[in-house]
């Protein structure tokens, strides 16, 4: 069984933490970034989330938001699923869309990444 509460450290060197999950599947946690938009130090922003609960069988799909604080005028919106190896490792598979704050509607199309 995966368990998704803990401390999660990502291919760019970012950490995670997840707090213990709520009976509904609710989560919450901050996100310590190495990765940022301003080219600046490592922040701490937090993040929500919520986890698909699944029975004995199969790994738990999830999705969380980052509002990026202090730093920046984006969210990312995370989703994914978590994965245990043969050895017991556990992985979470995730993709994400940043979207940025632009000035006006003419600048829409380059918000997204």
């Amino acid at each position: 069984q995966c368990q998704l509460s803990g401390l999660w450290r990502n291919d760019q060197d970012s950490l995670m933490e997840i707090s213990v999950l709520r009976d509904n599947g609710d989560f919450q946690g901050q996100y310590l970034t190495r990765v940022t938009l301003s080219g600046g130090c490592a922040q701490i922003s937090p993040l929500r989330g919520a986890q698909h609960q699944l029975g004995e069988e199969g790994w738990p799909t999830f999705a969380f938001t980052v509002r990026w604080e202090k730093f920046s005028n984006a969210t990312t919106a995370f989703v994914g699923q978590c994965f245990v190896d043969e050895g017991g490792k556990e992985t979470l598979s995730t993709m994400w869309l940043l979207r940025e704050a632009v000035g006006s509607l003419e600048e829409d199309w380059k918000a997204t990444r």
